[in-house]
């Protein structure tokens, strides 16, 4: 049986996530981000599910890691994100006044907490803040996770999809250590790299001009000072494509004159949310 390993706590997203991709695997939680991806880099038959981006709050955090470990990218998973509040089994809503989870949540379900006149308390992720009032016991605590949080933790949810947006929702990367890609066929894929340019003025401008060229179309490009620098950048990139097209190919090449480092993270079929 394979391994997926996730950040956070039994009921967390990042778990749900690990379920909906692969369900019969021994899934794993793991403190902290950087323990994920280093378990991963040491483990052959190990995968890791980590979230990469929110629709609503943006990049979680992770480039650094991706950068550090270069892990191999097999799949993307795109998750709806609905957020519960959650209390004691005996409790309601009304006796609610303190609401505790990752800083995140909180703020994607700000408009409730603001129309309940909640208390917020910040925890370091949604699934723990959960496991922590259903120890505490106390009818006025209540927490913002999933409802597979409420099932693990045997709470009661007191409200439903508290989300400011419903289109909340979270792209999630499977990695490992090993390299594998699909086959060149009809289906839409993604390629995902990371680079860092040579030090040259108007260097981004000239390194890109490839994709202009042969029409291929960047769906992400961020850019990340390296650790401890700030005249240092790298650039994470994902395209539309395949590696193995030769429009694909030829763009990269162009790209590689201008760098000073490249690496292909890892080419995958386009997840389906993509064509909502």
């Amino acid at each position: 049986m394979s391994k997926i390993y996730f950040q956070g706590t039994f009921g967390a997203y990042s778990h749900i996530a690990a379920l909906e991709v692969e369900p019969n695997a021994e899934i794993i939680p793991c403190k902290t981000f950087d323990e994920c991806f280093l378990k991963a880099s040491l483990e052959n038959n190990s995968r890791i599910v980590i979230p990469e981006s929110n629709r609503i709050t943006g990049n979680i955090g992770i480039e650094y890691l991706i950068f550090k470990y270069r892990l191999n990218i097999y799949a993307e998973h795109f998750l709806k994100i609905e957020h519960n509040l959650l209390g004691q089994l005996g409790s309601s809503l009304s006796d609610v006044k303190d609401v505790f989870s990752h800083t995140q949540a909180l703020s994607q379900c700000s408009n409730f907490i603001k129309q309940n006149n909640l208390v917020e308390h910040i925890r370091a992720d949604t699934a723990g803040s959960a496991e922590t009032i259903s120890k505490n016991k106390i009818k006025s605590e209540a927490a913002i996770a999933s409802s597979l949080s409420a099932k693990t933790y045997k709470l009661k949810i007191l409200a439903s999809n508290i989300e400011n947006e419903n289109s909340n929702t979270t792209r999630f990367l499977v990695m490992g250590k090993e390299v594998s890609q699909p086959d060149f066929g009809k289906k839409r894929y993604i390629t995902s790299f990371l680079f860092k340019l040579k030090s040259k003025p108007a260097a981004l401008y000239q390194s890109l001009g490839g994709f202009a060229i042969n029409g291929i179309n960047l769906t992400k490009l961020q850019s990340y000072p390296e650790q401890n620098s700030f005249k240092s950048y790298f650039f994470l990139c994902d395209l539309d494509g395949h590696i193995e097209d030769p429009k694909v190919q030829k763009s990269l090449e162009e790209l590689g004159l201008h760098c000073q480092d490249f690496h292909v993270l890892g080419v995958f079929k386009a997840d389906k949310f993509r064509e909502n």
